[in-house]
């Protein structure tokens, strides 16, 4: 299989989607239950330190060359420890793409078709996944710049209609969530929204044609999809309040419901529910395509599609046994979830940033070492 490139437009665009991911629905009501009314601060936080973040992988990035966070992980730490590392990596992401098929089948009999198994929908949202990955990054960054505009259109309409029944009473007072909560409620919502950007690490910047405008685009869509979440979290807390938007599993959709324009323009939101469907599309694509090219890389396979059944197959599997209910879910990406993906996302590249300078040193040296007989 030949090298796939994409744009840096298009990377862009995969980071500003892939940011948003499940964010749109379950962020609001997880960061304003624990922040209150003062939840768009936490969001705007998170989102501000998620750029020193970014620039963590750009510096990293410069260590890399050509290669993914899987390849560098086994040149820095070995054979072994390398190995083992990125076996956990790849066993997280494919967790996470069978998690998001949960997600999908959930929303989907909640609110839409209550009467059809979950199980039916994680199957036929997989085959869009698999023929995806089948095709490749470049048909998947092709694909997101027509859905994109799509994306912003309606998310301009929405905010459009919701505006109107916006009370700014339901965000005060202001600054009323104690230092402890704020600081667990940032990390938190990094924990979801920033933090899983490590993914991207296996195509950033292995499979941009321009490095410098790419590092320019890991900015740009890191701060538009930051902009899209808090967006979201201030109008759930203005328009139904701190108690409703913590109390509903998807407080955005239930925003949408309340779109009422005349009597003509009622129940649109299903077609609200795109947005999610786009965003929850890229992150789920990113997951299985990293697991995907990961064990690819491990096993030294030149065309990684061989594995993409089985990997589909391994996905849908896990969706239906990552989580009991939903309460089950929420508990772990509180808990559980944050531990893990701060592992990958900030102690390994800090890991193999001070492994890269050690080793420039002791090259260094060594070549220093072999200068000194020539000059005498």
């Amino acid at each position: 299989m030949k090298k796939q490139v994409i744009s840096s437009r298009q990377f862009t665009i995969i980071v500003t989607l892939y940011t948003a991911g499940t964010g749109i629905l379950i962020i609001p009501a997880n960061i304003a239950n624990e922040a209150q009314q003062d939840a768009w601060i936490v969001a705007t936080i998170g989102t501000i330190l998620s750029l020193l973040l970014i620039k963590l992988y750009i510096i990293l990035s410069n260590k890399m060359i050509n290669l993914s966070l899987v390849e560098v992980t086994e040149k820095f730490l070995g054979n072994f420890i390398g190995k083992f590392i990125s076996i956990c990596f790849i066993l997280l992401t494919l967790l996470s793409s069978g998690e998001l098929l949960y997600f999908i089948g959930n929303f989907l009999q909640t609110e839409v078709m209550p009467e059809t198994p979950p199980v039916v929908f994680a199957i036929l949202f997989s085959f869009i996944i698999l023929f995806t990955a089948y095709h490749g990054i470049e048909v998947f960054a092709r694909t997101l710049e027509i859905l994109f505009p799509v994306f912003l259109f309606i998310f301009i309409i929405f905010l459009f209609f919701v505006s109107p029944q916006i009370d700014i009473k339901q965000i005060q007072p202001v600054f009323e969530v104690s230092f402890t909560s704020l600081i667990y409620s940032v990390l938190h919502f990094m924990g979801l929204f920033s933090f899983p950007l490590i993914v991207l690490l296996m195509i950033f910047p292995s499979s941009l044609n321009n490095l410098q405008s790419g590092k320019k685009g890991f900015y740009t869509g890191t701060l538009i999809g930051g902009l899209i979440i808090t967006s979201f979290i201030v109008l759930s807390i203005l328009v139904l309040g701190v108690t409703n938007t913590s109390l509903r599993t998807f407080p955005s959709y239930t925003l949408a419901q309340k779109i009422s324009v005349g009597n003509f323009l009622q129940r649109i939101e299903i077609i609200m529910a795109f947005m999610w469907m786009v965003t929850i599309f890229v992150r789920a694509f990113m997951y299985f395509y990293a697991s995907l090219i990961g064990i690819s890389q491990l096993l030294k396979l030149k065309d990684p599609r061989p594995l993409i059944l089985p990997l589909g197959m391994i996905a849908i599997a896990l969706s239906q046994v990552v989580h009991q209910n939903i309460i089950h879910s929420d508990k772990y990406n509180q808990q559980t979830w944050p531990l893990y993906i701060a592992f990958f996302s900030i102690l390994l590249p800090f890991l193999l940033l001070i492994l890269a300078k050690f080793k420039s040193i002791k090259n260094k040296a060594v070549n220093s070492a072999d200068r000194k007989p020539d000059q005498t």
